[in-house]
């Protein structure tokens, strides 16, 4: 059977950092960037005789997500040790949330090629991060060092249940999820320093089955292109050992950027290898009425449900609307925007346009924009009354981008104003057109080509200050059209 004749079948866990100022239980800050182990102390470090004492901004954190995406909001969630040696877990353990997570059976709606697809979201639970291993080329032969910056920084595990049917759809399942994050303010949604990060589960099962194969778990993914290409690589493999008579094994696998392959990190561990038991120096995580009401009265709009007022509020197509829901402090300030134009599409091209273009190469966030909602109204004002050019407003808006100053004093200094003086323009029109009489018989002889021409000729005449709309006008009405 080749692979057309099989169906990949997904689910992942998602690891997101939650974006708060302390570790989950102790007083170390979790900024990013510090030098190898300098936000330690002897809770996160593993020493003996420390005790842990929960960040309730954590439980927040967690709660409000939960919500978000329609989960139950445990009141009594348990916490457990996770027992396995490795470098970077001092402790030798890892504290976490076993079988009483504090949210569970929650949803998120994704778009698809087919239409909306409901990803069920099976559980959510707290645990703390574990530190990093670096393999430092630097150092001396065969040895590795350890960061420990990382250890006991709150993370929120996110695991979905297999519904998820190719790789583009994982993807996009992970996209949703960030923006959504992102949104609630519990997450960066930095893939590229790990906050934002995920383990895929593969497996592979002829189509018309409803027998999950084998999986196995490719760790660490933190971008959404290695995501698709490990699934794709993933399921091809498991396809092949399949129809050579062999047997997927269940396992951790890695991906290896350099190679475009997974290859075998470890046989995959059941719950009785990692030897959970509830954590004896924390009690039930409880939490109560009131935590739950202040957090679903705190949950902003979503991704989804803005898009779909965009929509319907401005008259935006689907594209414009998601581009501009995808974050939201751009969300916000299009809306300010918007209470200063007559034309929101028109606002929308400027976004998605000239603003994004210096947005991306100036590096410059959106929060941290130098002019004013009202200016930017005034500025499009400007160009729907034919004060300016559409082009000379492009410049208009670069000099307001790095300095601020209102567009009416930018384009008195830079000359940059439309000339709509009807006398005026159609001064230069006829000596354009008196200049060019051979021109004019081929035009009107039928090559209507040279009407460019003509356009260019006054356009340059005027040093571009011309109103585009007044020149074509009053052409028309020469030629005799």
């Amino acid at each position: 059977m080749p692979l057309s004749d099989f169906q990949t079948v997904i689910g992942l866990e998602v690891h997101a950092q939650l974006l708060t100022q302390s570790k989950i239980f102790c007083g170390c800050s979790t900024a990013f960037g510090a030098e190898p182990n300098h936000h330690t102390c002897p809770v996160c470090l593993g020493m003996p005789g420390v005790l842990p004492v929960l960040n309730q901004r954590v439980v927040e954190y967690a709660v409000r997500t939960g919500l978000a995406l329609g989960c139950t909001v445990k009141p009594t969630s348990v916490w457990s040790r996770k027992n396995y040696f490795y470098p970077d877990l001092p402790k030798g353990y890892q504290i976490t949330q076993y079988d009483q997570p504090i949210c569970e059976w929650g949803e998120l709606v994704i778009d698809t090629p087919s239409g909306e697809k409901t990803v069920r979201v099976r559980r959510i639970h707290l645990e703390e991060d574990a530190g990093k291993s670096v393999h430092d080329a630097t150092a001396s032969a065969g040895q590795s060092l350890v960061d420990l910056n990382r250890a006991g920084v709150p993370l929120m595990e996110i695991v979905s249940e297999p519904d998820l049917r190719d790789a583009d759809e994982a993807v996009e399942y992970l996209k949703v999820l960030r923006d959504v994050l992102v949104y609630l303010g519990v997450n960066d949604g930095n893939l590229e320093e790990g906050s934002f990060r995920c383990d895929a589960n593969v497996s592979v099962m002829p189509k018309g089955s409803t027998t999950y194969g084998q999986r196995c778990e490719l760790k660490n993914l933190n971008s959404f292109r290695f995501l698709k290409q490990a699934i794709e690589y993933e399921a091809a493999r498991q396809v092949d050992v399949i129809e050579s008579g062999g047997k997927v094994d269940q396992e951790t696998r890695l991906w290896d950027v350099n190679k475009g392959i997974t290859r075998s990190m470890r046989s995959k561990e059941d719950a009785h290898d990692y030897r959970y038991f509830p954590e004896p120096d924390l009690p039930p995580l409880l939490v109560s009425d009131a935590l739950r009401d202040s957090q679903r009265q705190s949950l902003p709009e979503l991704p989804r449900a803005k898009r779909t007022r965009f929509m319907g509020e401005y008259g935006l197509p689907a594209y414009d609307a998601r581009i501009l829901t995808a974050e939201r402090p751009l969300a916000d300030f299009f809306e300010a925007c918007a209470k200063h134009v007559s034309d929101a599409k028109k606002l929308s091209n400027w976004f998605l346009g000239e603003l994004s273009r210096l947005l991306k190469e100036e590096g410059t966030p959106i929060s941290a924009l130098r002019f004013t909602p009202a200016q930017l109204g005034e500025l499009l004002a400007t160009v729907e009354k034919g004060t300016v050019s559409a082009n000379a407003a492009k410049d208009v808006l670069g000099e307001m981008f790095r300095t601020g100053r209102p567009p009416a004093d930018i384009i008195a200094e830079k000359g940059l104003a439309q000339v709509s003086d009807v006398g005026a323009v159609e001064a230069v029109v006829d000596d354009i057109l008196a200049k060019n009489a051979g021109e004019v018989e081929k035009y009107k002889a039928g090559k209507k080509s040279v009407y460019g021409f003509f356009v260019g000729q006054v356009m340059k005449a005027m040093k571009g200050k011309g109103n585009p709309g007044l020149v074509n006008e009053l052409l028309k009405k020469k030629l005799g059209e």
